[in-house]
């Protein structure tokens, strides 16, 4: 028996945008829980009182749908759909929709029909550009959807009555990540090494040859599949084109810049990867700014090292930039002149600097991480996040010190 982890914060974004003349368009990567999101709400409609009638829902990529269905025929079945609805909202639920050719237009007539509420999810940014972008400009809401928070995962192992304490849980989330295949099917105490590496690396394959190589026509796949292993492996570092096409190359692979460029380019459309770029915090511009590219879930990041655990540094890292994007803040590397802050995130009038660290125990670790902060002179908030449970707090120059386990579940 498959099981549902309540997703109570997207549901409620979904609620908030009820009944709008905008399109809902649900986006992230293949397999972090879409389709159930959606099917989950659809339950709540009925639970509410919405006819069964009056809820349309297609699911464009399971095994029960036609090859070749065409857009002709999806407007078919919404017009009859339509015509034999009740009185009241029309909820139309297109999931991943990018598989029906043409499904543009038919969304674009959904949107100009009265009493109609649409919501449609993709697994590539290709949904949110190109004639999409041109047939509802300004008439479109992007929902993006990522795995588990940590926050998500904790409630459903509370759910499930567990017996762990929180750091527990927290490094099995740590090492296994949250996409939601994971723990569906089974207990979170169950969860192996084995069988993490074959879910995994399943949706990893997925997400490779269908939304990288079919999108783009990429036929190299064994060369993607290095690149992306490698920036899995690699993330939390700086990165450039020219280092990563010079590590390649030294093992025998041989990529051009342009094809490494266009190659990461495709796997973040595919939202399984996502890039961090650096901004200049003080004087010029930087003229080149690098990156750090981080996998959008742990738990590609440890498949790519074989669950091996090493570098939990780097690991918290992402874990911690995910969170900052899943909280709707936009984030880049802050870059002084003798130092580097490792997020610096914004979202509308406010800021705040945080320096992420195993651990603060260390008088040399804590100067080191404290240092770029106090360098800072506006009125910006400036944090460190650890897994220490002692020395929190807020220093004397008004950082803060806090629990990295405590501020996911906030």
């Amino acid at each position: 028996m498959m099981n549902y982890i309540e997703r109570e914060q997207l549901i409620s974004v979904l609620y908030r945008h009820r009944d709008t003349q905008s399109v809902k368009v649900l986006t992230g990567v293949r397999r972090c829980g879409k389709s159930t999101l959606l099917r989950h709400y659809a339950d709540k409609l009925l639970a509410d009182g919405v006819p069964e009638r009056n809820i349309f829902v297609k699911r464009f990529d399971s095994f029960d749908m036609p090859l070749g269905y065409s857009a002709e025929q999806l407007y078919r079945d919404l017009r009859n759909a339509a015509e034999t609805s009740e009185s009241g909202t029309f909820y139309v639920m297109l999931d991943e929709i990018q598989e029906v050719d043409g499904w543009e237009k038919v969304v674009r007539r959904l949107q100009t029909r009265e009493h109609t509420d649409v919501y449609i999810t993709g697994s590539n940014a290709y949904l949110l550009s190109g004639e999409l972008a041109t047939y509802l400009a300004g008439r479109y809401v992007e929902v993006p959807v990522y795995p588990l928070s940590f926050r998500e995962y904790a409630s459903y192992v509370a759910q499930r009555s567990i017996r762990e304490s929180q750091d527990q849980s927290f490094a099995r989330y740590m090492m296994f990540g949250g996409m939601p295949g994971l723990y569906s099917d089974g207990a979170p105490e169950d969860l192996n090494q084995t069988k993490a590496q074959e879910i995994l690396s399943a949706i990893y394959e997925s997400v490779v040859i269908k939304d990288v190589a079919t999108r783009y026509g990429i036929r190299d796949l064994a060369t993607l599949e290095k690149l992306s292993r490698y920036l899995f492996a690699t993330s939390g570092n700086l990165f450039s084109t020219n280092k990563v096409v010079g590590t390649l190359k030294s093992a025998g692979i041989g990529i051009t810049n342009l094809t490494a460029d266009n190659q990461i380019d495709a796997l973040e459309k595919a939202f399984i990867i996502y890039g961090c770029e650096q901004s200049r915090l003080r004087g010029k511009e930087l003229l080149r700014p690098q990156r750090k590219y981080y996998p959008v879930d742990n738990g590609f990041r440890n498949l790519a090292h074989g669950f091996d655990g090493s570098d939990q540094g780097a690991q918290l890292e992402g874990i911690v930039y995910m969170e900052l994007r899943r909280r709707g803040y936009s984030v880049s590397i802050g870059t002084l002149p003798d130092g580097e802050i490792d997020f610096v995130a914004r979202r509308g009038s406010e800021k705040i600097y945080i320096q992420v660290t195993l651990n603060m125990t260390d008088e040399n670790t804590r100067a080191r991480e404290l240092a770029p902060l106090q360098k800072l002179n506006d009125a910006f908030p400036r944090m460190v996040l650890t897994l220490d449970h002692f020395g929190l707090g807020v220093t004397d120059e008004g950082i803060t010190i806090r629990n990295v386990v405590d501020w996911l579940l906030k």
